[in-house]
Order: C-alpha cells, then structure tokens, then sequence
C-alpha cells in the first residue's frame, strides 16, 4: 500500500450536516430549440446523503442525512417527471442508497415507469435480504465500489472489513441472480494494485468494471497524498489497455469513466463502442442528470452544489429546470473560447472542449483546462516536461466543496523519464516500482 498515513487531524467534521436546499432560483425566461435538443437519457440520484462509511475520498462528505431530503411523495413524482422528460436509466447512489426506508418503493416506481434502474453502493450492509428486496424491485444491476486490495481500501473507506463486506455483497448478488459489476477509483495510494483487484473482481463475477480518477473534491480535497499526478495518467491509460485484453477474455467490459483518458493511442482500444469511437466533451446537462436527496437538480451528479445547481424540484417542474436553468445549459454554450491555459490551443479542443468539467472546476476554481489527459502528458513527455498539482487553499468542509490547486510544470527527473519514455513506447511498465502482475485467472467462458 502506498504510504497515505492516517487520517489527518483536522478541524473539519468528517460528516458535515449539510445546509439547506438553495431555493427558487432564476430561469430563463425563454427554451431555446438546443434547450429542447438535449435529454437527460441519463440520471444519477443521490437519494440520501446518510452513509454507512467514512471514505477519506468522498466527494459529497457523506455520512449525515441531508435536514431536507424528499419525501416518498416527492421522490415519486420526481420518477414521473424523469420519464416524462426522456429518461431511460437511474442510477440510485447515496450516501448510501439502501439506508433510506423507500429505497426500494422508488426503484420499483423507477421501472414501472419504464426506466432502467441501477444502484451504486459501498456494499458494507447489502445483506441477502436487501439483495432480495432490491430484486424484486426490478433493479437490474448493482455496482459495488472496490478501491484497492484489503488493507488499502478499508483505510480509504474508514472502516475495518468493509472490503470484505464489499465483495460478500458481490457473493449475495450473484446468488441472487442479480447482475453485479465494481467501480474502483485510482489514487495514489491504489493505482499499484489495481492489476491485482481486478483479477478479485473478475473472479467474484462482474460484468463491467468502471474506472475513474480520484478527484480532488470534498474529502479527496483535504489530502493531496490521495490524488494522482497529472503525469500519472500515463501509467493509468497504459495498464487500462494491458488489462482490456484480459477483461475481453473474461467477458468483463472495462468502462473507463469521464474523467479518464482523452485522445491518446488506446483510445479507441478503450471506448470504440462509443457512438463516435472516442471520448467526446461533457455530457453534463446535455445527457446526464444529477439529483440531490434534497430536491436540487445539477447536470452532473458530481459538480459542487454551490456553483452548479440549477433549480429545486420543490419549486419548478424537472423540465423548466432542465430546458431553463442556466447552470444546466454551460455545456450547451460552451465554445473553444471557453477554455483556457494548454487546453485552449490543444488540438483536439473543439471536439474535447477540455473533457470533464467536474475534474477541473474542483481542481482550480473553473472548467476548461484538464491537465488529467493522456494526449497532454504525451506531448508534454516530448518536451521533457511533466504536470503535477499542488493545493494553494483548502476546502471549507462542506459536501461537494473543493479548495483550490494550481499545475506545477517541471522537467521530468532523469532517473524516471527513461522508463516514461519507454511506457509511452510500448504501454508496458510503470513510473515507478510496481507490483509482478498476478497469473491470469482461467477464462469464465
């Protein structure tokens, strides 16, 4: 395990109670044809903000119930406006979403209104009982979060034995016939050992395996050991594309999520089922939807609430939010004079427009210039050069705040930039000492 220390003292509450919904905020007063164009085919909907865990890298610092969370009415009313708007699938998250008593009366009203429904979960209490209850809901597949071998990920999550909870909830779904796939985030403190927790996740049963950065929000904020370099992404993309032969083995797709990659050469290895082949700009707003337990509506999930909510569901309907709100159109607007810094002048930026706004905005106070990219860390290796991120002011403690970090350039150190070059060369290799990779398991068939 990479040395990340304990948890730092800090002044800050490990599980804030978050403040009140922001209420009747303005709309537009006009829907334009490109407001009507786009539909949030995809929503993800904190139902709760109560948690069973206390992860150092929470972007939402969750753990206490929002004081205004929705209630069974309102959440059911919120189901029909999201299908009445076009959305196809929900993916219920928390906090933790099975801590919330109505959890499974809302993914049942999910499918019967003809959404697909999903759930992300930490896993610690999916016990066969709430598997059971989750079934028979309709819900068609869970995605359990697994970041690191044992003693990483429970010292990431902050409780003893939650990785083995974890993949006990992995066992319960797969007895119950429940389709079950993993989601890992890779930091510093993990990246090392992700060979080794996939060949765990394949043979608990997975069918996909979603992966992302640790990005500095919330908890994540507080502790710069936790992120990974700019530079890092080099050894990120590589293993992802050394892994992907072995996951087409085992039938097990390999999801790399937003805030990974961008216009290297495994691109189209990693996302060619994707519409156009390769990563495109945000979907925030566009296609994605983000809700919060208490009624505030995002156009993703993971943007700070404070700079990026665009309405309450207790004050306007979903689609005058969607189609009116202006924080939910920035990525409709958005143009190349929006970006700044290496990605304004970067070759792909009319068609990345600086890749995931959330990374960014979190990581230095606005969009548009995502030193996370693989294209960019290659170009700069050209040149000798490298990124690093280094944290100029903290966070205030809040759910989904961020403090604020600037982009270090520096020359890559001698005795690590053979080994760049070479893991640029051939994809194989690491920066730095890494683990043997384990023995393939035997192919599931």
């Amino acid at each position: 395990m990479a040395d990340i220390g304990p948890r730092p003292r800090t002044s800050l509450p490990i599980a804030p109670k978050a403040a009140p919904a922001r209420r009747f905020l303005p709309l537009a007063d006009a829907v334009r044809p490109i407001d009507q164009r786009w539909q949030p085919i995809y929503a993800v909907w904190e139902i709760t903000l109560r948690c069973d865990l206390a992860c150092r890298h929470c972007g939402s610092r969750a753990g206490k119930t929002r004081p205004d969370e929705l209630s069974t009415a309102e959440c059911l009313d919120l189901v029909k406006q999201m299908a009445e708007l076009g959305t196809r699938e929900v993916t219920l998250i928390g906090g933790e979403a099975y801590l919330r008593e109505d959890w499974t009366e809302i993914a049942r009203s999910v499918r019967d209104h003809g959404m697909e429904c999903t759930m992300t979960t930490g896993g610690r209490g999916l016990t066969p009982e709430r598997v059971k209850a989750a079934k028979e809901a309709g819900i068609r597949s869970v995605s359990v979060s697994v970041d690191g071998l044992e003693e990483t990920h429970d010292a990431l999550r902050g409780v003893n034995g939650s990785w083995r909870a974890a993949f006990e909830a992995l066992r319960n779904l797969r007895e119950a016939g429940v389709h079950c796939s993993a989601n890992s985030q890779f930091g510093r403190a993990s990246l090392y050992e992700m060979p080794e927790v996939f060949e765990h996740l394949v043979a608990a049963g997975i069918h996909s395996w979603q992966t992302q950065l640790t990005v500095a929000m919330g908890r994540a904020a507080d502790e710069p050991k936790l992120l990974p370099e700019p530079f890092q992404i080099l050894e990120v993309m590589a293993m992802l594309a050394r892994l992907k032969k072995r996951a087409d083995a085992h039938r097990v797709r390999i999801w790399p999520g937003n805030n990974i990659g961008y216009f290297g050469p495994y691109e189209s290895t990693l996302r060619g089922t994707l519409p156009r082949g390769h990563m495109a700009s945000c979907g925030a707003g566009r296609s994605t939807l983000g809700i919060e337990a208490d009624g505030s509506i995002k156009g993703c999930p993971s943007l700070p609430t404070s700079e990026y909510t665009g309405g309450n569901i207790r004050d306007n309907s979903l689609r005058d939010i969607w189609e009116r709100s202006k924080p939910l159109r920035f990525t409709r607007d958005r143009t190349v004079e929006d970006l700044w810094g290496y990605c304004r002048d970067c070759y792909y930026n009319d068609t990345c427009r600086a890749g995931c706004s959330w990374t960014t905005h979190v990581l230095l106070g606005k969009p548009g210039n995502n030193p996370y990219c693989h294209h960019r860390a290659l170009e700069l290796l050209r040149e000798g050069k490298r990124e690093r991120v280094r944290r100029v002011s903290p966070a205030p403690g809040e759910p989904f705040d961020h403090g604020i970090y600037e982009i270090v350039v520096e020359d890559w150190p001698a005795d690590e930039l053979a080994r760049a070059e070479a893991l640029a060369r051939t994809g194989e290799g690491w920066l730095s000492d890494g683990p043997t990779p384990p023995e393939p398991l035997p192919n599931r068939g």
